[in-house]
């Protein structure tokens, strides 16, 4: 008989009766640790001080490394490792106050059978709440089973009641009424009319998804399954980054030294220094126009009706970062880029839809908004930001709620107040870009928005969308904003109708919004119906959330 092995079963040590275990993911990139750890500290201090005021502990269920001067969870490998001592039953509370990489735990709270809750501080500095949203997207997309839950201070009455029945029930959704099916919208007339034809069109002519290498920074929820996508008409076409990396260098100098001088003659500023490791150099900004000029004609040669390019993660160790080039890109009015044998201007007069992060959900998002404003004579520029944070507006200026919406990336000159001549290019952030690179900045005009995000969820695409305004505040509140957040970035000050911070948070399932202006009010409310009809034709279960600028609802 031949001597079979049976790998030995592995028993992880049980939690303790009204014990709750503490995990904490972080990023990829040492440097972003180590920076963030101090913030994660603070916020583990006061979570555990609240769980134990309801007379529960709150263990880590890892350990701070001291050789690394950090206690995250670094990677998929380590993460694994942490979840072979965890006890599989236990209560688990993923606490995030950064950014982080939902690969490093997903594998682990697919596998999970306790109680799960994720939960964020209400900061915009290096964000949990992006962090966190990440992986409440990544987990509904999983079909997992989780809470969420957020708070300034761990103190305040809506965090402590919703703890306290976590504790107790190991689960607690929150209240949606803000949100409508659009099948009982009862919306008639030419705005479904015109979703319908348009979701007949994509679908009978199809179009092309450019996708430079998927799965960045671990956002699992940012990638659609191709059976999903296919159904709405769109089809992937996988390119590498190393082609779009090679393409950069066959570009001359002479074109590149062009697209800058293109968008100076147009007033944009360019905040430039000597030193390549702390400050945005003129050979940075060059290879960046030749990154854009690259990306533009790949793009023509597959044929792509929008593309995403994999930035944080991409091609950090090559070229500078990418957002110079993904603003520049969803703009309608931006440097012309010529084949290459000179013969003809390539996506003249339009955008080419770029989508940060290649992030999918956006990608299929933005294309659809371009179809529909086009179709309406609304504006086609259109972004993901963040949903970074939010606070009260602490000049008075403004009485709601006023969100911050930010990305790096992506943010066309034709949301800024001034256009090219409001733009302007700042150094990455050291701690993620070593090799720098200028972002695309600005300060968003006021106006009438859509908002909306596609996800995963149960195996089918959902949408949700409403109507926002983008408000001016005063310079001061603004830098204290962007000084709270990433002052480098572009930055939308919105309040959204309808829906209270808690609301969203509860229901939004992505780290990202997509957003789009329209030149009035009623021209707003009829392009987000107009979407809403799109995504319906298409298949997708879509819901309206809030009312319109005036409060009233769209039924």
């Amino acid at each position: 008989m031949i001597p079979y092995t049976f790998p030995e079963k592995h028993r992880p040590a049980r939690v303790g009766k009204r014990q709750a275990l503490l995990i904490a993911n972080g990023d990829l990139r040492l440097s972003a640790n180590q920076q963030c750890w101090a913030a994660q500290a603070a916020m583990e201090e006061a979570l555990g001080a609240a769980v134990a005021a309801e007379g529960w502990e709150l263990v880590r269920a890892h350990p701070y490394k001291e050789e690394q001067g950090h206690g995250f969870i670094q990677s998929q490998k380590e993460g694994m490792e942490v979840f072979r001592g965890i006890d599989p039953k236990g209560p688990l509370i993923v606490a995030e106050a950064v950014w982080q990489y939902s690969h490093h735990v997903l594998h682990g709270l697919l596998s999970h059978l306790g109680p799960i809750l994720t939960v964020a501080n209400w900061s915009g500095t290096w964000p949990g709440l992006v962090g966190m949203l990440n992986l409440n997207g990544s987990l509904t997309k999983a079909g997992v089973k989780y809470s969420t839950i957020w708070s300034e201070d761990f103190t305040d009455d809506y965090f402590k009641n919703y703890l306290r029945a976590w504790l107790a029930k190991g689960h607690v959704k929150h209240k949606a009424a803000h949100i409508l099916k659009f099948k009982e919208a009862k919306l008639r007339g030419p705005e479904r009319k015109l979703g319908v034809a348009l979701a007949n069109q994509l679908r009978q002519e199809k179009a092309i998804m450019g996708i430079f290498d998927e799965g960045c920074m671990g956002m699992f929820n940012a990638i659609i399954p191709d059976d999903l996508l296919h159904a709405t008409g769109v089809f992937k076409e996988r390119l590498s980054q190393s082609a779009l990396y090679y393409e950069t260098t066959q570009v001359s100098d002479e074109e590149a030294t062009a697209v800058r001088r293109w968008m100076e003659e147009r007033g944009m500023q360019f905040k430039t220094g000597p030193n390549e490791s702390e400050d945005l150099t003129d050979h940075q900004i060059h290879l960046q126009c030749k990154m854009y000029i690259a990306a533009v004609r790949i793009a023509d040669d597959f044929g792509c009706h929008t593309i995403g390019i994999q930035y944080q993660q991409g091609l950090k160790d090559l070229l500078p970062a990418s957002d110079l080039v993904e603003g520049t890109l969803n703009n309608v009015e931006r440097p012309p880029v010529m084949s290459r044998d000179g013969s003809r201007t390539l996506y003249e007069n339009q955008p080419v839809p770029h989508f940060n992060e290649v992030d999918e959900c956006a990608g299929l998002d933005g294309l659809m908004t371009y179809r529909v404003h086009h179709a309406m004579g609304q504006p086609v520029e259109n972004t993901l930001h963040d949903l970074r944070w939010g606070d009260v507006d602490r000049s008075g200026t403004v009485n709601d709620y006023v969100w911050v919406f930010l990305i790096s990336g992506s943010a066309p000159p034709a949301h800024f107040v001034g256009g090219w001549a409001g733009a302007s290019s700042e150094r990455q952030p050291a701690m993620y870009f070593r090799l720098g690179g200028g972002t695309l900045k600005g300060i968003s005009k006021p106006g009438e928005i859509v908002w909306s995000r596609i996800f995963v969820d149960n195996g089918r695409l959902r949408m949700d969308l409403g109507r926002a305004g983008v408000v001016e505040l005063p310079a001061e509140e603004t830098q204290r904003r962007w000084d709270a957040t990433t002052p480098q970035w572009p930055i939308m000050h919105a309040v959204t109708y309808g829906v209270t911070r808690d609301q969203m948070m509860g229901r939004h399932k992505a780290n990202h919004i997509q957003v789009a202006y329209a030149n009035s009010a009623e021209e707003a409310d009829k392009a987000m119906l107009t979407k809403a009809a799109l995504a319906d034709g298409l298949g997708m279960d879509v819901h309206i959330c809030g009312t319109r600028k005036n409060g009233k609802g769209w039924e």
